[in-house]
């Protein structure tokens, strides 16, 4: 039976393509967001979301940071105060607004959590409103990735000015990384418009 020994050949041929398909895990990538949050019932805020899976042994990353002060209160108005890192919540992370995600190698992962554990590690009082606060802890760890992020002047209270600058900044970096911007920075004039220096910020 000619058909049968033609079915036997290509099944047989069939399971030796198999064989030789690559059998290693699919491809693994980690993806770091920037987010802000301007006023509403809280103060500004800047913090950055990391997800996916790493290269090495596969483990899955869903983790946030931000930096804080422990206690919200007027203190923070008048001089150095307990901070902390902390996690941000799903629904806060909803309704902020991501700026821009690129893809990190496990090198680079590991970069940032090391500005993370650094910032986890700061002396006691540790959060500052004009020196040390969340838009000073992402400025941080998008220079342990290689960007330009010094703050400017006047942007240390103003996490949405700040990340708009870090793209307008870092525009070719971002474009060289096929980094996905998710905001468009506003225009510079509306961030230099007779704004207090000195707005509040997280």
């Amino acid at each position: 039976m000619l058909w049968v020994r033609k079915i036997l050949v290509q099944a047989a041929a069939l399971a030796s393509a198999v064989l030789i398909l690559p059998c290693g895990p699919a491809q693994a990538a980690v993806e770091l967001s920037l987010y802000s949050r301007e006023l509403g019932s809280q103060f500004p805020h800047g913090f950055v979301r990391i997800e996916g899976t790493l290269d090495r042994g596969g483990e899955r990353i869903d983790a946030s940071y931000g930096f804080t002060a422990t206690l919200v209160s007027p203190a923070i108005l008048f001089g150095s105060v307990r901070g902390k890192v902390e996690p941000v919540g799903e629904g806060y992370i909803r309704s902020s607004d991501p700026h821009f995600a690129l893809t990190l190698t496990d090198s680079e992962y590991d970069n940032v959590m090391a500005a993370v554990v650094r910032w986890q590690a700061l002396r006691q009082p540790s959060y500052n409103l004009n020196r040390r606060n969340c838009v000073h802890f992402v400025a941080d760890v998008a220079a342990s990735l290689g960007m330009a992020a010094e703050v400017p002047r006047g942007m240390a209270r103003r996490p949405r000015a700040f990340l708009d600058s870090l793209v307008r900044t870092n525009r070719a970096w971002l474009q060289q990384r096929a980094a996905r911007i998710l905001r468009e920075p506003s225009e510079e004039r509306e961030e230099r418009r007779g704004r207090d220096p000195e707005a509040d910020g997280a």
